[in-house]
């Protein structure tokens, strides 16, 4: 009888599994609307209420560097119907944010990453520097004097541009801004006139001659931007550095509807259109089976918090 009680007790998961998704799958976008992440997350989302067959919408909660929406999902129910697209701010805030409220590594479960984007070192065209041989130039006779900004302190970018300072030997001033979106008309106006940004949100921008793009933090140049060379062949080989953006449910989640929500995650990434159009952001799908994102997220805990010391980077 020892079997019944077993298949008894495996019941009610294996119902909800099939049962997902029974009600409207939140997705939460710690971030303001109209950023890269926010853009990959809409367009997963429209494609898994295509496929699935439920219906899945983006809630943007930004506040905290990510941590607020992040926070929110954590303390979800975990039954498959409240995830967290998140981004490296994700790995970089244990390091940045001591008194974090939450766990990156024990307190989810790690769905697939989605996609990821180099990071575009450039400035507003009144500044009279063409390359980053100029920039540093530039910044070592004005030391403190010369601005940049980013999506957000702590961030990925705010973090690649400390990078940057610490290993060009040159100090310059952070102007953090509440995302990609605020951060790029800032950069237009060229108030700051330099910018370190995930290269999803200047693309449009650096086509249009409106953003002057120095240099990629990618291992080779991009096929969008072939003309502009990457910081590893300019002299600045530990600056191979991304924003990624990945989707997680709270820990607890069911192992079935984690490995549904995983297999439905890959198929949307690989369709032809979600391709399409994460190539007209620069970015490149990264989907993997479940397991890897965990590897990958704790991997980039170490990374950043690395950075963070080294650089002694302040997020707050």
């Amino acid at each position: 009888m020892l079997w019944l009680a077993a298949l008894a007790v495996g019941l009610p998961v294996d119902a909800a599994a099939q049962a997902w998704p029974s009600r409207p799958v939140r997705i939460i976008v710690p971030y303001a609307p109209g950023g890269g992440i926010d853009t990959v997350a809409r367009t997963l989302a429209q494609r898994l209420t295509e496929q699935v067959g439920g219906t899945f919408v983006v809630e943007n909660r930004p506040g905290g560097a990510g941590v607020l929406g992040a926070e929110l999902v954590a303390r979800a129910v975990p039954d498959g119907h409240t995830l967290l697209a998140s981004s490296t701010e994700f790995a970089i805030n244990p390091a940045a944010r001591p008194k974090l409220p939450y766990d990156p590594l024990k307190d989810f479960a790690h769905i697939s990453q989605l996609a990821s984007v180099q990071f575009i070192l450039g400035c507003h065209p009144s500044v009279p520097v063409r390359n980053v041989k100029q920039l540093a130039a530039i910044a070592k006779a004005r030391p403190g004097q010369l601005t940049y900004g980013s999506s957000g302190a702590g961030g990925g970018p705010h973090l690649a541009g400390e990078l940057f300072q610490s290993m060009a030997g040159i100090r310059w001033t952070h102007v953090p801004f509440k995302g990609a979106g605020p951060a790029v008309a800032g950069l237009l106006s060229g108030q700051p006139p330099i910018g370190c940004m995930a290269g999803s949100a200047p693309m449009v921008h650096i086509k249009s001659g409106k953003f002057r793009a120095l240099a990629v933090s990618s291992a080779k140049r991009l096929a969008l931007l072939p003309d502009v060379p990457t910081l590893g062949e300019l002299g600045y080989p530990g600056m191979e550095d991304y924003t990624w953006v990945g989707i997680f449910a709270p820990a607890g989640t069911p192992p079935e509807i984690a490995q549904k929500l995983n297999e439905a995650v890959l198929k949307a990434m690989q369709s032809p259109d979600v391709r399409e159009r994460l190539d007209a952001l620069a970015f490149e799908a990264t989907a993997a089976p479940l397991g890897k994102t965990a590897e990958y997220v704790k991997s980039e805990v170490q990374k950043w918090g690395g950075v963070v010391k080294a650089t002694g980077a302040k997020v707050e």
